[in-house]
C-alpha cells in the first residue's frame, strides 16, 4: 500500500530532521564540508523573534522525507517582493512520487498569495536531472546570470574596508 505525503509548515520539533536533510543535500552536492548548521543555530532564523526564512517539510507516514527553505526578497525592477527558494530536497528513495512538484506548486501559490512578482532559485550546472525537472515545471534557467558570493574572511575583510570608508557622523 502506497503511503501519501503531506506538506506542512515546519515547527521547532522538525529542526533535527531539517538539519539532517540539509546534510544529505550538502553531501549530494559534494559540499558536505561546508555545512555548519545545527538545530540550535537554525532555530532563531526559522522560529525566532525576526525569522529570516521559512520552511515546509514533507511528511510521509511518521518520517520527514523532504523540505524546502525559502524567504522573501525584493525586485527593484518589478517594485514587488519575490520568493526565493534557498533549498529543496527530497530523499532519493522518495523521488518520482510528485513531492518536488507539490513543493514547487505550493511555493508558487505562496508567492502569488503574498503579491510576489516572481519565484526563483538556483541550481548547480551539473545537476541535469534537476534542471530538466525545473524546466518541465515552467522555470527558465537563466544561464547568463552568475551568483556572486562573499563569505568567511572575505566577508570580514569587505566589511572592514567598508567601515573604514564610511563617512563619520
Amino acid at each position: 500500500m502506497e503511503k501519501t505525503f503531506a506538506l506542512r509548515p515546519a515547527t521547532p520539533d522538525d529542526l533535527s530532521a531539517i538539519v539532517g536533510l540539509i546534510r544529505e543535500l550538502a553531501d549530494f552536492e559534494k559540499l558536505g564540508h561546508l555545512v555548519e548548521v545545527t538545530p540550535e543555530s537554525l532555530r532563531p532564523h526559522l522560529f525566532g523573534e525576526r525569522p529570516a526564512a521559512e520552511a515546509i517539510v514533507v511528511d510521509l507516514g511518521s518520517s520527514v522525507v523532504g523540505f524546502a527553505l525559502f524567504f522573501q526578497n525584493f525586485s527593484t525592477f518589478l517594485g514587488r517582493p519575490g520568493l526565493y527558494l534557498e533549498d529543496l530536497y527530497v530523499q532519493p528513495a522518495h523521488r518520482g512520487a510528485g513531492i518536488g512538484k507539490a513543493i514547487l506548486r505550493h511555493l508558487a501559490a505562496v508567492a502569488l498569495a503574498r503579491g510576489c512578482g516572481r519565484f526563483e532559485w538556483s541550481v548547480l550546472d551539473w545537476n541535469s536531472h534537476a534542471i530538466a525537472f525545473y524546466e518541465r515545471m515552467g522555470a527558465a534557467v537563466m544561464a547568463e546570470w552568475r551568483i556572486c558570493r562573499v563569505s568567511g574572511s572575505a566577508l570580514n575583510d569587505l566589511a572592514a574596508d567598508g567601515e573604514a570608508a564610511s563617512p563619520q557622523a
